[in-house]
């Protein structure tokens, strides 16, 4: 065991943790070497408690199924979780996430993926839409059978992630062979929480992935609020909120990705009363409508979609995140030697405002492409 490994107690770096992202507009696909070269560069960030990834586009033979991660702790939870599974969905694929031997990650648990399409009777039978449907079957395992754990639950995407430094996390789960079009990466440096395999970052619902540098001060009431809605945080973090409050703007209540950036990081009720009329009463619809789901505290979060990737910074920027562009690609990162790593000639380079939201999209003959549209 690598004696750096555990550092928690013994150092605390102010700014901790780590996030990268890296995006391909035209959807171009490329391997997750290029994000662990640059999740490598920022390891003073972590402390071997935790560090994960998100690819997306990496599962195109099996893009109209759920892929379904799951970590059961013994064989019997295993068995229990997949007897829940069979119940609810249609398994076309199933098997054990491909590792290897690696000395930074130890007392792994059973890492599985199935390949799924909820089951037409269950789904008809419950009177949900099928991505409502999926939330649930997810919450369900999560809450309900003992030992096992779903992180990830969208389609043609995955999460993998571990107790461990992120490079080291990387190499276990052998992402130097997926190929995907966005890639997001964390060094996790856990502030008030332990460190254990479901609590390493990315969280995840669906295809929204949310990875996160900061510590957010309205968890509580961020979770009692989201918590009457049907989500479940039971995972002993303060980041998983953020992924639930994103999924229940955006698949719930309609906001786009823009709008859900002016509810988290709202601007002050001062700056509001200084805007021109027009943006004044946006603004203000937005802050007396969800005012419940504005995030306090440091904050920069990279969130990953089917399609797309988007960056932001709490309004008093607090947590420090770099942005760059070169030819169709987007990186964002929490040093700029992230970046230079794996890009050295850029064409802009900038450091987004406190509230400044980047957003990239595939375009929509990359999109049309990746559902299998013609």
């Amino acid at each position: 065991m690598r004696t750096d490994q555990f550092t928690e107690g013994r150092e605390h770096i102010p700014s901790g943790c780590a996030i990268s992202g890296i995006f391909s507009k035209t959807g171009k696909r490329f391997t997750g070497e290029e994000v662990i070269k640059s999740i490598t560069v920022m390891h003073e960030r972590s402390n071997g408690l935790g560090g994960g990834f998100a690819a997306y586009g990496i599962y195109p033979e099996h893009r109209d199924l759920y892929a379904l991660h799951l970590f059961h702790q013994t064989a019997a939870a295993k068995a229990e979780c997949e007897l829940y599974i069979e119940r609810h969905f249609n398994v076309v694929h199933s098997g054990a996430i491909p590792t290897r031997l690696t000395d930074g990650v130890t007392d792994a648990p059973l890492i599985w993926r199935y390949f799924a399409a909820p089951r037409p009777d269950a789904l008809r039978e419950s009177m949900l839409d099928e991505r409502e449907f999926v939330a649930r079957r997810v919450f369900h395992i999560n809450k309900s059978i003992d030992g096992s754990f779903v992180f990830s639950s969208g389609k043609n995407m995955g999460v993998f992630k571990a107790i461990g430094f992120p490079e080291d996390v990387g190499r276990f789960y052998r992402l130097e062979e997926y190929e995907g079009y966005c890639f997001t990466a964390h060094g996790r440096y856990p502030t008030n929480t332990p460190g254990w395999w479901g609590g390493a970052h990315p969280f995840s619902l669906l295809d929204c992935t949310v990875v996160h540098n900061g510590e957010i001060s309205s968890y509580d009431a961020n979770r009692r609020t989201i918590e009457m809605y049907g989500y479940d945080c039971a995972l002993q973090t303060d980041t998983e909120v953020i992924a639930y409050i994103i999924d229940y703007l955006r698949r719930k209540k309609g906001l786009s990705f823009e709008e859900i950036c002016e509810v988290v990081a709202a601007p002050v009720w001062s700056e509001i009363d200084r805007m021109p009329a027009a943006e004044k009463k946006h603004f203000s619809y937005l802050r007396n409508v969800f005012s419940q789901y504005l995030i306090t505290g440091p904050f920069s979060i990279l969130v990953g979609f089917e399609g797309g990737l988007m960056a932001l910074n709490d309004r008093l920027k607090l947590r420090s995140m770099v942005a760059a562009e070169k030819d169709d690609m987007l990186y964002v990162a929490s040093e700029e030697a992230a970046i230079r790593v794996i890009a050295p000639e850029l064409d802009r380079l900038w450091s987004p405002s406190g509230g400044e939201c980047v957003i990239a999209r595939l375009e929509p003959e990359a999109l049309r492409a990746l559902k299998g549209e013609k």
